[in-house]
Order: structure tokens, then sequence, then C-alpha cells
């Protein structure tokens, strides 16, 4: 966990510091200097007496006691000297920007597990190494550019990319983004974002601490420590935004059912996003807007008045809310003819509201005015405003200024002008301002925001017979569980199911037939897909099709019996679960039958489950309207089907060792489902 001396210290030395602010060593300490770091500074410095007008040590044992390190020097001499230094220096704390580590290969692995150790042992903490630095109020530990100005209501943004880091606050800063705290984790050797954002939970000021945060991962470690913090922060009041690099792997595992095809490792982050209130980015320019849109009063409904001088952005703004669910309504508000009174002639109220190119400052106050006090349809406003150059913008944006800091409404400033209005929009920014230069960008932002859900809250229990669960599973060996097993666990969580019979012999099979009522479906036991090895046989009738389909399907490869259920009709629904590794099981649902790879629409989230996740993954579905009932066709029982899920997340709690599980069919109608199939694969000792 973070301490003092990496947050406050005292004293600081750059092992490795250098003349030549072209090197890591010398750029730090110029960072350091120029940031006016008010704690004593040291420098430790082979050839050199002098250092930037520091006094350099030739050797760290020479060193006073320090609190903080930061080592800018080759891989193979920094383990003794941060032995040096955590042993007789008293440091506990260590930014390492020095790459030739795990990132190299397994000698650069042993040295950087080699360096943990010396610092866990000495109760330190370690950022890094191949890192940038560490950017805080109290120090530039930095050895890149930019180093913006810190504002304590700017983000707080940890990056496991150092290069990344600096490319986002390169590209957010000319849109009036500012920063707070910079942290680089680099190959997260002892602390990564997860630890860094615990920190932050742990440590939450109403008063002083930012309330945005950004997020740059290739790697989570640690999703349940991400999960348990960011939710707690958003709860707290914050805002969360992440970029997760590295998703196309996703798919390409093979995977031996249909929910192991589906949830792929990217599913897993969406989930654990979702479950958390994360908003997700997929870019350096989208997470720069979303911290934008952060920046800004939050939006409490979905209805957007769209204020241009110009139409074509106007279009495509409009364009992009209305794709991504939000709403550009249409303002047939009585004071709509009012507001038309005080514009010039051609002007357009409808919304997007259109005061032309030769509308003035004055007039677009009065826009904003009516949208905010008397158009009570208007929830938010985005204000388009750029110039071809023929006049000066100051007065429009001193409006957007003066009104963003008055209205009850947010207000959301796209100005594309930013090299011929580059001197009002810099007037613009001084004032502390964040504008969006691009209104599609802008558009997909918002939208993601506002749809984002708040974090999940705890679920409550279902009940499940544990005793019969546990007993099954421990009785059962690794792989895909025989029928019986499976039809006792389904029983054991109140997974409604269709009476069945598993035979071996042709005898066995007329009886089961005859037990369960014609018709009845024939199914093999033992190859994963069925019905590509002809092993599904449908709407058998009489006794003599069910022995010779009985005949042909015990010859199929792999087959080891035959599963005879009564035939059953309705809605063909999906329900299955995955373990991901770190993430814990997804749960996901769907339609069900060949649909599931046909259309692939699926929802996903992270076990346990809540009834609001459980509907909520019922209900964002595209095919919802199925489950509905559509064009005179009755749905399904929804309530029926959040109670499946709900019993299967118990389930799956009851028995972590479940790898993979598919419910199948489920056949739906409007009073029950029952599963018609089921696959469950175990694995113990995970």
């Amino acid at each position: 966990m973070l301490n003092k001396s990496l947050l406050q210290p005292k004293s600081i030395v750059v092992v490795g510091g250098s003349n030549d602010i072209q090197k890591p060593g010398g750029a730090v300490l110029r960072n350091l200097i120029e940031g006016n770091f008010r704690g004593k500074l040291y420098v430790t410095n082979l050839k050199e007496t002098e250092v930037q007008g520091i006094t350099s040590f030739k050797d760290p044992s020479l060193l006073p006691v320090v609190d903080l390190a930061i080592i800018a020097i080759a891989a193979k001499f920094i383990p003794e000297t941060v032995k040096i230094l955590a042993g007789s220096k008293n440091t506990k704390a260590f930014i390492i920007l020095s790459a030739g580590f795990s990132e190299e290969g397994e000698e650069g692995k042993i040295l950087e597990c080699e360096i943990v150790d010396i610092v866990s042992s000495a109760n330190g903490v370690l950022i890094g190494p191949n890192c940038i630095g560490v950017l805080t109020p109290d120090y530039h530990g930095i050895f890149t550019k930019p180093v913006p100005v810190l504002d304590p209501k700017g983000c707080d943004f940890i990056s496991g990319s150092g290069a990344t880091a600096c490319f986002i606050m390169e590209a957010g800063i000319p849109n009036g983004l500012t920063f707070a705290n910079v942290f680089s984790v680099g190959n997260s050797a002892q602390i990564g974002v997860e630890e860094i954002l615990a920190w932050m939970d742990g440590n939450f000021d109403p008063e002083r601490s930012s309330r945005v945060k950004l997020l740059y991962l290739e790697n989570i470690s640690k999703p349940r420590m991400l999960l348990k913090h960011a939710s707690s922060l958003i709860r707290k009041g914050c805002r969360i935004a992440a970029v997760k690099a590295g998703s196309s792997e996703a798919g390409s595992r093979a995977a031996s059912s249909h929910t192991g095809a589906l949830a792929s490792p990217d599913v897993a982050v969406n989930a654990l996003f979702r479950k958390a209130g994360i908003v997700r980015c997929y870019g350096r320019e989208d997470l720069i807007s979303v911290a934008s849109v952060f920046m800004h009063p939050e939006l409490k409904g979905k209805n957007i008045a769209v204020i241009t001088h110009a139409g074509g952005p106007a279009v495509m703004l409009t364009d992009a809310l209305s794709n991504n669910g939000m709403s550009v309504p249409r303002i047939v508000n009585p004071a709509a003819k009012e507001l038309a009174a005080e514009l010039f002639p051609g002007s357009s109220v409808a919304n997007p509201i259109d005061f032309l190119a030769t509308g003035t400052a004055g007039q677009l106050g009065t826009i904003i005015d009516y949208c905010d006090k008397k158009f009570s349809e208007i929830d938010g406003m985005a204000v388009i405003f750029g110039t071809p150059g023929l006049n000066r913008v100051f007065e429009v944006y001193n409006v957007i200024d003066e009104k963003m800091g008055t209205a009850a409404k947010p207000i959301y400033p796209i100005l594309p002008s930013v090299m011929t209005a580059r001197e009002e929009i810099k007037d613009f920014l001084q004032k502390g301002r964040v504008f969006f230069p691009d209104e599609v960008v802008f558009g997909n932002a918002l939208a993601r925001v506002f749809h984002t859900p708040a974090p999940t809250e705890d679920p409550e229990k279902t009940r499940v017979d544990g005793e019969s669960i546990r007993r099954i599973i421990d009785a059962s060996p690794g792989g895909y569980l025989a029928p019986s097993a499976i039809q006792g666990l389904l029983d054991a969580c109140g997974i409604p199911r269709a009476g069945e019979a598993v035979v071996t012999t042709r005898e066995d099979a007329a009886g089961a037939a005859m037990a369960l009522g014609f018709p009845v479906v024939m199914k093999v036991v033992g190859p994963v897909h069925k019905s590509d090895v002809g092993g599904v046989t449908l709407n058998v009738k009489d006794e003599s099709t069910v022995l010779k389909e009985f005949d042909r399907m015990i010859r199929i490869k792999e087959t080891s019996s035959v599963l005879i259920q009564p035939m059953l009709s309705g809605i063909e629904l999906f329900a299955g679960a995955k373990y991901e590794p770190k993430f814990g099981h997804m749960i996901l649902c769907g339609m069900g039958g060949i649909f599931i790879e046909v259309l692939k629409d699926i929802a996903a989230a992270l076990s346990p489950l809540s009834r609001t996740e459980a509907r909520t993954m019922i209900r964002s579905l595209k095919s919802y309207m199925i489950i509905q009932g559509v064009r005179g066709r009755k749905g399904v029982n929804e309530d029926a089907f959040v109670e499946i899920l709900l019993r299967l997340s118990a389930l799956l709690e009851a028995a972590p060792e479940i790898n993979e599980m598919d419910l199948n069919p489920l056949l739906a109608d409007e009073n029950t489902i029952r599963a018609v199939d089921a696959r469950i694969r175990i694995e113990h000792g995970r």
C-alpha cells in the first residue's frame, strides 16, 4: 500500500541524476527542481560532484537518511542500490524508471523479484520498474513531458503505460482537461493500478480528493480488488473511466461449450466494469472525451438540446446521440414561439436550435436561458460554435462561460475552430473550462457516460440445497458431469427441468418413452454438439421409432447412452456460466437453440448476481422484444427467467468447481421455463 514517503516525501534522491536532461536521470531531476520540491533533494552520480546545482554523492552509502529514491541506472545495479537505501538509509519508497526487467524476459524477471523482496521486507513501497514516475502536488517525479499544472479538482490518472499516459495528457490538456495526480505503474511489480485505486478509496476526502479517476490498464491482475474499490469510490461521488487494452486475445481460445466460446476475457472486462459502474473507453480520444464529460455537472436525463449556428455539425451530433440511445426531442413547448421571436427570421427552434451564422452572442444567451428555465423537456445542452475567422468570437465564448456558471442544467461547449479561434479558446480555457473539439466524439462519450449503470448492490442470498450440491460435486470426477449428476444439481438449486431418462438398452428406451408419454425427444449422451453428429431426433411418436433411433444413436462415435425427454414446445432461451481466471464466474443469457450461434445476442454479468442485474441482463438483449411477446405471439415469463439466473448464480457460489455450464435450450412460455438440455464441466483443485 502507498505510504507517506511516496506521497509526501521530505527528502528525495535521484539515483543516476545527470546534467544531461536528455537522459531520464537528468530530466526527472530538472522536473523536480522546476516543480519547486520543498524538501531536501539529493543526487548520486559516479562521475559528477555536482549535478544541476545539487551536490552529488558518488556512492549511495554516503547519502543521509532519505524518504524516496527515484532510480534511473542500469537494471543490474539496482538491487544492490535498493538494498543499501532500504537497509541503512531508511528509504521507504522507490520509483524505478529504468527498463530491463520482466518486460524483457526471465533474467529481468529474477532481478525484479529480488527488488520487490528487498522493498517489501523493509515495509516499503515500489512504483515500477519501467515507468515514467509519479506526479503529485508535492513533487514532479517524472522524466517526461508534458508536466501539467496540477489542479486538485482535476483528474487522478493511473496508467499501466508511461508513454500512453504522456499521450493522453498531451491530447487532453489543450481541451482544458486538468490533472490532480498522475501515477505510472509500469511493470506493477509490487504496486499496480488496483492498489493505487484502493489507496484512493481508503483515503478519500470528500473535501479535497479528486472526484474523477482515469485508468489505463493493459492487465487486470486483481479484478475483485478493482471492483470493490471502484464501486466504493463511485458510491462516494466519484466518476471513473477506463481503457482496457489488449482485448483482441478474446477470440483466440477454443472452448467446448457455447458459454465458453462466448464468454471471452474481454466479455469479463465489460461485465466487471458494468458491475463496478466504470465507463469503458476504447482509446485515448475516447477517454479524454469521457473525462471531459465528467468535468461537467451530471446529466439527469437523456433529452439534449443541440444549439448551433451551423447545420452540418448539429445533424452529425443529433445522429450520434440518437444512434446511442439519447434523445434530441422536438421542442413543442408553448415558449418556443416566444424564443423564435427573439431570433432572426429563418432561425429554427425545433431542435436542433439553429440561430444561423448571423446569430449574436445575446441570442445564444437567450436560447440557453429558455432551454434551462422554460423547456422542461430538456435535460442538457450541447452548444456548437465555431467561426470562419471573419470576426472574433470572444463575446460568444464569454456568454457560454457565464451561462455554464449559472445554468441549472449542464452545458457542453463544442468548439471546433481550434485554429481559427485559437485565442478565444485559450481565453475560454483560462476561465477553467473544458471543451469538446468534435461533436460526434462528444455525442458518443456523453451517451456512454449516461448509459453506464451505477455500481450494483450486494445481492440477496438465494436459498439452495447446498449440502446436496456439495455431495454431488465432491463425488464427481473432473470433466463433464453425468446426466444424473446434472439432474441432481438442477434439482438442488431449484431450476425446473423437463422429465427425462438416460438409457443404455433398447428395452429401457422403449419403457422410458412409454412412461414419459409420446411424443418424445431422443438425444445422444457423450458428443459435445449433438445436432452436428445426428444425435437429436424430435417428435418421436411410437415405440418402433424409439427402437430404431436408439439402435442408430448408440452407434454414433463417443455416445455412451441416450437421453429421452417429453417433446415440449416454447420459446428457446439460453443461460450459462463460465469461470474466468481471476475474475470468477460469468453468467450469460440470451436466446437459445441454434439462435445463440447465429445471433450471438448475449448479456453477461459477474457472479454473484443481484435481482436487478439479472433483469437488466434480460432487458439488454436485442431480442428482448421476443421475450416480451411480439406481433400477437405470447412472450415468456420474465420473472421466471430472472429466477433461473439467480439460482444459477447461487449454484456457482455453492459449487465454484464449475468451469463451464450450458442450459440450452430452456423452453419457455408465458407461465413456466424448464431446462431441456444441460451440460456442466467441473474442475477440482482450481
